[in-house]
């Protein structure tokens, strides 16, 4: 017989609702594709200066990675492990929301 095909374990992954990119996702078949499969897009336009609107959205993102970036440990991958490396991430997010929290 046919054997079964294997899947991943746990809950299945949902789709994001909408995606917000820079200048360098600008393509017309990503687009597309985001548009085929129901996701809506925010993705800068080349050639356009900026958007006030996303730019909110992405600065956000921005300012996020830069305070993960300042966490030595994260700035260079040394874990084998995605677990581990999560765990540590996962460390580095409660550190940043306890500092904020803390001002």
């Amino acid at each position: 017989g046919i054997p079964p095909i294997r899947s991943r374990r746990g809950p299945r992954r949902r789709k994001p609702a909408k995606l917000h990119a820079d200048k360098g996702y600008d393509y017309s078949h990503l687009r597309r594709w985001l548009r085929q499969r129901g996701i809506q897009q925010r993705i800068a336009r080349k050639g356009i200066e900026s958007s006030q609107r996303l730019g909110r959205h992405r600065w956000t993102v921005e300012r996020t990675m830069s305070w993960l970036a300042g966490c030595r440990r994260l700035h260079r991958r040394y874990e084998r492990k995605a677990e581990h490396f999560l765990g540590f991430t996962s460390i580095a997010c409660t550190l940043i929301c306890y500092r904020r929290l803390a001002k």
